[in-house]
């Protein structure tokens, strides 16, 4: 899924988001009420995390202003303010669903799994491409009659290629939505991945799903 995630603790911010990329959700972070709304008009998303003490713009307008806009996207409200009365206004302004920090992440994932659901329009769970197939449900991954055991950070890097099989994904890409640490643009750490993932997925193989393209970046397809 893409999310949106807006929240102004810098620190929780970086937290939520690796969380969420390694989870193979792509993340749009915005850390002010306003840059949240423009991102929200901006492209479409899957799901909205909202911080309800945003600076400039609350979390409650926020989710107010896209509402008002006819955007039906899931939202869920993020506080530390666990009053009833906080709880109900964040639904009243259109939100779907409402945790309180602190919070488990294992916790949060299951609600965005829930009002996913809910919206009836969910990313598929399991990504096929060839005889790879890739279940983010239950971070597995098989070819063929056998299973193939990934780090996180690989399985994040194959879920995110498999999502865009078929067409060449390039490194600046990658940066942005597998690497929530940003490492410089001219470091090599996505090709140890690649090269690693590659290993795991093609060696012994007889048909290749994993192509790189020099200077430009890699591929994920099944051949015709």
């Amino acid at each position: 899924m893409r999310i949106l995630l807006a929240e102004d603790d810098p620190h929780l911010l970086t937290s939520i988001a690796r969380g969420l990329r390694e989870a193979s959700h792509e993340v749009d972070p915005a850390v002010t009420g306003r840059e949240a709304l423009a991102l929200a008009e901006a492209r479409a998303h899957d799901v909205i995390i909202l911080d309800v003490l945003l600076p400039g713009m609350t979390g409650l307008a926020v989710c107010e202003a896209i509402r008002q806009r006819g955007n039906r996207v899931p939202i869920l409200m993020l506080t530390a303010l666990d009053a009833v009365e906080h709880r109900i206004a964040g639904l009243d302004a259109g939100a779907d669903d409402y945790l309180t920090k602190p919070f488990d992440f294992g916790e949060l994932l299951a609600r965005l799994r829930a009002i996913t659901r809910r919206q009836g329009d969910r990313a598929p769970s399991r990504l096929v491409v060839g005889d790879l197939v890739v279940d983010q449900e239950r971070h597995t991954v098989r070819r063929g009659d056998r299973d193939i055991p990934l780090t996180a950070r690989e399985f994040a890097l194959l879920a995110y290629l498999a999502a865009h099989a078929g067409r060449v994904v390039s490194r600046a890409e990658l940066l942005e939505h597998v690497w929530d640490d940003h490492p410089d643009r001219y470091s090599n750490i996505i090709d140890v991945y690649a090269s690693r993932l590659r290993r795991k997925l093609d060696e012994g193989e007889t048909v290749a799903l994993f192509t790189t393209v020099r200077g430009v970046g890699f591929l994920l397809e099944a051949p015709a």
